[in-house]
């Protein structure tokens, strides 16, 4: 693959940013993507996408969900302090219900890609199905416990979703989102049919049109 030709623009840049434009000519960025989110029955879905630089090694990165909060905390901080780029996207409950879950995952994915400050050469995306992208693209199963930059993406998008999760918890805490994160806990299938469904839920879910007494009915 040819390199990019420098540029006037490329003198002023500062002297960390002009390393990274070479390495990236030499070497072509790799990003790793995963998601958070898929199974619960509330809440956007969110993905992330890391570049890692292998300059500054990060230890202990593997799929988050082998991980215990505190561990994914620190991770986190760890991963945006020295990652060269990394990017937290959503696909919200509205995308979510209007195009089914697995395609607004998929966009989400998209969306943190496309939000690289420093775009990739290729990218790796944990499972098996891509997002429509520019650049090549490899679906790697079960990467987010062999693929570096993948394992990171799962920590960023975890912690992120959690986040959003115990925000939730403060709007609505009749459901108990601190503790389940949106799963379908028989904690929350009780909330669920005590209180009916919140804006924060997604209707096209069986269980949230069941307690919003719709049909229920599961999208493709």
């Amino acid at each position: 693959m040819p390199s990019r030709k420098s540029s006037a623009a490329d003198a002023a840049l500062p002297r960390r940013w002009r390393a990274l434009l070479a390495r990236q000519d030499c070497l072509g960025l790799v990003a790793g993507v995963d998601e958070a989110g898929r199974g619960p029955l509330a809440g956007p879905v969110v993905a992330a996408a890391v570049i890692l630089d292998e300059l500054h090694p990060i230890k202990g990165l593997a799929d988050s969900k082998r991980l215990g909060p505190v561990t994914r905390e620190r991770l986190f901080d760890e991963i945006r302090a020295k990652a060269l780029a990394c990017c937290i996207a959503e696909a919200s409950v509205d995308e979510i219900d209007r195009l089914n879950i697995l395609h607004a995952t998929l966009l989400a994915m998209q969306r943190a890609v496309q939000g690289l400050r420093l775009p990739p050469r290729r990218v790796l995306v944990d499972g098996n199905r891509l997002p429509p992208l520019p650049m090549p693209a490899r679906a790697v199963v079960k990467g987010d416990a062999t693929v570096a930059a993948i394992s990171a993406a799962s920590i960023l998008a975890k912690v992120h979703r959690d986040r959003l999760c115990l925000a939730l918890h403060d709007a609505y805490p009749q459901y108990g989102f601190a503790g389940h994160k949106g799963y379908p806990t028989a904690e929350h299938l009780a909330a669920l049919r005590a209180h009916g469904a919140c804006a924060a839920h997604r209707r096209s879910f069986a269980p949230v049109r069941g307690a919003a007494g719709e049909p229920a009915t599961v999208t493709p």
